[in-house]
């Protein structure tokens, strides 16, 4: 998810899901690059900082969050998804 100052919040910023404990390592890594979002940050999404991070290690966090979802629909089984449905 992409979030453009979100509510006046700052952050230009990718919104992205993570493996368990990921948020909590980056956050405390590098404070100024990662922080715990909105909405989905309890579930353990990380906040990227868009002007603080280069296109490689950005790619690469969005190619771990891909297959992390991946995996989960696969999971869930046929004609079934972990994401909500949108009309």
């Amino acid at each position: 998810m992409f979030a453009n100052n979100h509510h006046d919040d700052g952050h230009i910023a990718a919104w992205l899901p993570a493996g368990p404990g990921v948020q909590d390592a980056l956050i405390e890594e590098e404070p100024e690059i990662f922080f715990r979002p909105p909405y989905v940050g309890p579930a353990g999404w990380i906040g990227v900082e868009m002007r603080k991070i280069d296109d490689d290690r950005l790619g690469s966090l969005i190619r771990e969050a891909f297959i992390l979802i991946s995996a989960k629909d696969r999971r869930a089984g046929p004609g079934k998804s972990s994401r909500p449905q949108t009309s």
